[in-house]
């Protein structure tokens, strides 16, 4: 018999898993809440790392979880986006007309906007009590907030009420929350709603329900007995239990009351928008020092748009620039003005996916359309011979693309350069965010496009300076790179075409890492031996590249030319760019 911490080789405890999902769902809700769940992922994650043929590293087949990742998933992008506040009327700022308030440790409301004095009958200083719902449900929700505040390992929620108007019901959800002067309270935000308009239709796709069996769900959720149920419906208590057995087993839930969650955590994303449909703009432009830059545009043999920029001097000698995965295509100004000083012209593709450049087909291969899509721009640009700088793991593509047209590429300069992972260990000491999508990668691929997919809109909605100090963190020199004005500008403005207002590149991303990156490539980078310079130049503080990974490297590679730097991180392109400069110079002759 096993403890209920034990595992099967590869999968999940029951516990585990549980708090994976709650996890999951609570990220689907509120992407900020992505730190929580990377947090509970890890923790149960690690040790079935340690159990999996590094070789074949097949983690978490499991259908229930993959199931709730896929669910989540589709919903995702309908998120809402609001900002984060500091003071008790701020925190009820985002919510325009949906009902919300505050409660403290004494069940009293401190605030509540005007949707919730409507509908809600709630006033500042009220009791809970006064909440338009019936007297059991207050207890109910007392009970909960009670908890909140007291229960430092759960700070979210979310319950349906019975309300006092009939056939309607309340949906309420709890989030613990700190004032800025550090006063914990608990914001319930709530709408007085009857079923959604077309969410039967969201249900039978996401689940495969019948029609039948989404009515059962319906009458649930509205607070209805089994027993009133059949009588609603003219049918006998066994047919509705029957129903109810074949709804928990389709939608991979337990019981009645997870159930409901489920379906009141679905409807709340349906409830909620994000426009996807709006294109990222035509120009890159900055907002201080960047000159604008207009996108240039090609057609690909596939009818595909794509799309590059063109920095420094537009005719002067070429050097191709792969931005990182994280589509960073712009260069502090005062770089790109060393640039255009030297007459350089600064080759820079927008990848699939990325910007306004077409989405490939799920079906080709990207790694494959990636380095022809390069050379389609290198052509259309009359490149004959240039050099290559890269930036993190996109010293992949460097030397993909020097392998297979050696003819074309003088010199790859790697900046904070990524060499084949091939020890389990190099991805244990990645820092926690690296290790978390990159590690994804490797073990679990089926669940890394939610994972992506939910990074993304966690940096779209904490902002971008909140999501780089999240993800280097640990790295002061990254931070303290990014804070420079000019780099803050250069990465904010390149950013924009894999994340902006409109445009999300999560997609793209996460089909890149799970390319042929993810397994070992060393035998494509001891090809490129003696065929053309290629030098590293890597950081100390790099959070996927520490110095114990670094040594790997120089050990499997040692023809390699590196150039370590104890100042910097993976930022290092930014925080040296002269440096990166005058390492090019003699390949730009």
């Amino acid at each position: 018999m096993t403890s209920e911490r034990e595992t099967t080789q590869g999968n999940m405890s029951d516990q585990d898993r549980d708090q994976a999902i709650d996890r999951l769902y609570d990220v689907a809700l509120d992407p900020e809440r992505y730190e929580t769940l990377l947090d509970v992922w890890e923790s149960a994650v690690m040790p079935l790392r340690a159990q999996v043929d590094f070789t074949a590293p097949r983690l978490l087949e499991d259908p229930l979880i993959t199931g709730h990742f896929d669910r989540a998933s589709e919903f995702l992008d309908r998120v809402d986006l609001t900002s984060k506040a500091d003071d008790i009327q701020s925190i009820l700022a985002p919510f325009g007309n949906v009902s919300a308030f505050v409660l403290d440790d004494t069940l009293m409301v401190q605030a509540v906007n005007s949707a919730g004095t409507e509908r809600l009958s709630l006033h500042q200083n009220s009791k809970l009590s006064d909440l338009a719902v019936h007297s059991e449900d207050i207890e109910a929700i007392g009970r909960t907030v009670r908890s909140l505040l007291q229960n430092s390992e759960q700070d979210t929620t979310v319950l349906r009420a019975r309300a006092k108007k009939k056939g309607h019901f309340v949906v309420l959800r709890f989030q613990r929350c700190l004032t800025g002067k550090g006063t914990p309270l608990v914001l319930a935000a709530s709408s007085e709603v009857g079923w959604p308009e077309g969410f039967n239709d969201i249900l039978r796709r996401a689940f495969s329900l019948t029609g039948a069996e989404t009515d059962v769900v319906q009458s649930l959720v509205e607070c209805c007995t089994v027993s009133d149920i059949a009588a609603q419906r003219g049918r006998s208590v066994d047919t509705i239990r029957a129903q109810v057995k074949s709804i928990l087993s389709k939608t991979e839930t337990h019981s009645q009351v997870e159930l409901v969650r489920l379906a009141l955590s679905v409807m709340d994303m349906a409830n909620l928008t994000l426009n996807t449909q709006l294109e990222p703009r035509l120009v890159s432009k900055g907002y201080s020092t960047l000159e604008s830059r207009n996108y240039q545009s090609l057609t690909t043999p596939d009818g595909r748009r794509l799309d590059y920029l063109i920095l420094g001097s537009p005719t002067g000698k070429p050097v191709l620039f792969l931005p990182l995965d994280y589509g960073l295509v712009r260069w502090p100004a005062s770089a790109e003005a060393e640039a255009a000083k030297r007459g350089w012209r600064v080759i820079v593709p927008v990848r699939a996916g990325y910007g306004q450049s077409d989405t490939l087909s799920k079906r080709a291969d990207i790694d494959d359309a990636l380095i022809e899509d390069t050379m389609q721009i290198l052509q259309a640009e009359k490149v004959k011979r240039c050099p290559i700088i890269s930036m993190g793991s996109d010293s992949f593509y460097g030397m993909q693309l020097a392998k297979l047209h050696p003819n074309t590429f003088t010199a790859l300069i790697a900046c904070a350069g990524v060499l084949p992972m091939t020890k389990r260990e190099q991805f244990e000491r990645m820092e926690k965010w690296h290790r978390f999508i990159l590690a994804g990668a490797k073990y679990t691929p089926h669940l890394l496009p939610f994972m992506v997919k939910a990074g993304f809109l966690l940096a779209r909605k904490i902002g971008k300076r909140g999501f780089i100090h999240a993800v280097y963190g640990n790295s002061p020199a990254d931070v303290d790179t990014f804070e420079n004005p000019e780099v803050f500008e250069a990465m904010v403005t390149g950013s924009e075409v894999s994340l902006s207002e409109t445009h999300s590149a999560h997609d793209s991303f996460s089909r890149m890492l799970l390319g042929r990156q993810n397994v070992d490539w060393s035998a494509d980078v001891h090809a490129l031996n003696g065929q053309l310079p290629i030098i590293f130049m890597n950081g100390t503080h790099d959070p996927q590249v520490p110095k114990d990974t670094l040594q790997d490297f120089k050990r499997d590679f040692d023809w390699i030319d590196y150039r370590v730097y104890d100042d910097a991180g993976q930022l290092i392109f930014f925080r040296h760019w002269q440096d990166v400069l005058k390492v090019l110079a003699p390949f730009m002759k």
